[in-house]
C-alpha cells in the first residue's frame, strides 16, 4: 500500500515538472517494479507490455476509428449534419446552439473523439450564431459541451480502451451509450433553453425554415445514417465484432470521400498522418499507463482498497457517488485518458465487487470523463475551443460551460439511479 501511494507521489511530481504523462508513468511503473522485483524483471515487463500492445488485435479498433473520423470530417458530413438540424430548430431562441449540439451527436456517431468534434464544430456552427448575435458565452459552451457528446455516443476511443483494460465486451459498451446519449443531448439542449430563459438575448431565434428544406436537409444526411447504422447495427446484430466494424466504418467513410471528389493525393496523405499522430500518442500513454498500473497491481494497494471499502459496509449507491466525486475533481486536474487508465485498475474492482455491471460503469466513467473534458481548469475542450476562436476569452468560455456542466452532473444522477439506461439494450444483442 505505501509503495503504490509513494508512487502515485511520484508521478504527481513528475506531471508538475512537464514530463510528458505517458513518460511519467512509464517511468514510475518500470522502477516501481524494480523495486518491487528486480531489474531484470522491470526490462522484460517494459518490453513486453511495449510489444503486445502493438501486436493487439483488439487494439487495431482504435486507428480504424480515428482513420473513419478524420475521413467523415474531410467529406464535410459535419456541415450537413448542422444544416439538417438548424432547419429544424433555428426559429427558436437558442436554436442554433441546440442545433450545434444535436449536430454534434449525430458527428459523434461516426467520429468517437470529443477534441476533434469540438474542433469541427468551432468551424461549422461558432459564424453562423455570431450572425445572429449569440453571446460568445453561450456559443463556446454549447460547442464545448455537445463536443463530449463523442465520446458518449458509439463508437467512442474512450469505450474501447476501457473495455480492453477490463475485458468487457466493446460492442455491448457501444450499444450501451445509445440510450444515455439520446437522453445527454436532450439534457443539454434544455441547458440551453435555460440560458435563454433567462436571457432571450444570449440566443435570439433565427428564421424559420419550410418544411421542403427541412425535407431537403434530411436528404442530405443519409451517408451518416448509413454509416452509423451499418457499423452499430451489425455489431448489434452479431454480424461482425467491434474490430471488424471498425474497419468496414474506415472502408465506408472512405468511399463516401471518394464520392464526393474531396479526397485527394494530399489530402489523403495529409489524414493518414493526422490518423497516425493520434494513434502513436494514445497507445503511448496506454503503454504508459498499463506498465504504472503493473506495479500498482503488484502492490497491495487494489486489495487494500477494496477490504477498505467493504468493512464499512456502505451502501453500494454512495461508493459510486465517492468515486464520481473523485473523478469529477481529478478531471479539474488531470488529462482524462490518463486518469481513466489510472484509476480503472483500482475502482473497477470495488465497483464489480459491489455487484454492479461492467457496462454500466463504463458509461459512469464516459459520464464524468465528459464532465472533466469541459471542467475549469485543464479540460481539454475549453481550450481547443479557445485555440480555434482566440477572439473569445478563456474566462467566457469557462463561464459558457457551467450550465452545461450542471446538466451533465444531473446526467450522472439519472444513471446512477437508473442503471438499466445502460444495460437494457445491450441484453438483446446477438
Amino acid at each position: 500500500m505505501i509503495e503504490a501511494l509513494v508512487g502515485f507521489a511520484a508521478f504527481l511530481a513528475l506531471a508538475l515538472v512537464r514530463v510528458p504523462m505517458a513518460f511519467a508513468m512509464a517511468i514510475v511503473g518500470v522502477f516501481g517494479f524494480a523495486y518491487k522485483v528486480n531489474f531484470p524483471a522491470a526490462a522484460a515487463m517494459l518490453a513486453q507490455v511495449t510489444y503486445e500492445t502493438g501486436m493487439n488485435y483488439t487494439l487495431s479498433v482504435i486507428p480504424l476509428f480515428i482513420l473513419m473520423g478524420n475521413l467523415v470530417v474531410r467529406a464535410r458530413m459535419s456541415e450537413e449534419l448542422y444544416h439538417a438540424a438548424y432547419t429544424f430548430l433555428s426559429h427558436r431562441r437558442g436554436g442554433l446552439a441546440m442545433s450545434t449540439i444535436v449536430a454534434c451527436a449525430g458527428f459523434g456517431a461516426i467520429c468517437g473523439s470529443s477534441v476533434a468534434t469540438a474542433a469541427t464544430f468551432c468551424k461549422v456552427s461558432y459564424p453562423s450564431m455570431r450572425k445572429y448575435g449569440y453571446s460568445d458565452a453561450l456559443a463556446a459552451g454549447a460547442i464545448c459541451s455537445g463536443g463530449t457528446l463523442g465520446i458518449l455516443i458509439p463508437p467512442s476511443v474512450i469505450m474501447v480502451i476501457y473495455g480492453i483494460m477490463t475485458e468487457t465486451s466493446i460492442g455491448k459498451l457501444f450499444v450501451g451509450g445509445i440510450v444515455p446519449g439520446v437522453i445527454c443531448t436532450v439534457l443539454l439542449c434544455l441547458a440551453v433553453a435555460w440560458i435563454t430563459w433567462r436571457d432571450p438575448r444570449a440566443g435570439p431565434a433565427a428564421e424559420r425554415s419550410t418544411w421542403d428544406e427541412r425535407l431537403k436537409a434530411l436528404k442530405s444526411v443519409w451517408a451518416v445514417i448509413v454509416l452509423f447504422a451499418v457499423v452499430i447495427g451489425g455489431i448489434y446484430g452479431g454480424v461482425f465484432t467491434a474490430t471488424e466494424g471498425a474497419g468496414i466504418g474506415a472502408g465506408g467513410a472512405l468511399v463516401f470521400a471518394l464520392l464526393r471528389r474531396v479526397l485527394t493525393r494530399g489530402v489523403l496523405v495529409e489524414v493518414l498522418l493526422e490518423s497516425a499522430r493520434t494513434t502513436s500518442m494514445l497507445f503511448m500513454i496506454m503503454i504508459g499507463a498499463l506498465l504504472f498500473a503493473n506495479f500498482i497491481n503488484y502492490t497491495t494497494m487494489p486489495g487494500d482498497l477494496k477490504a477498505f471499502v467493504t468493512q464499512f459496509e456502505l451502501h453500494p449507491v454512495i461508493v459510486v457517488i465517492t468515486i464520481s466525486v473523485i473523478y469529477i475533481v481529478l478531471g479539474m486536474a488531470m488529462e482524462e485518458l490518463s486518469m481513466i487508465l489510472l484509476t480503472v485498475p483500482l475502482f473497477f474492482p470495488v465497483v464489480t465487487g459491489l455487484g454492479y455491471d461492467p457496462i454500466w460503469f463504463g458509461i459512469i466513467i464516459v459520464l464524468v470523463v465528459q464532465i472533466g473534458i469541459i471542467s475549469p481548469p485543464v479540460g481539454m475542450n475549453l481550450f481547443v475551443v479557445k485555440s480555434l476562436l482566440p477572439q473569445v476569452s478563456i474566462m467566457t468560455i469557462f463561464r459558457g460551460v457551467m450550465p452545461f456542466t450542471i446538466a451533465l452532473i444531473v446526467m450522472l444522477g439519472v444513471m446512477v439511479a437508473f442503471p438499466e439506461l445502460a444495460t437494457w439494450l445491450p441484453k438483446f444483442m446477438k
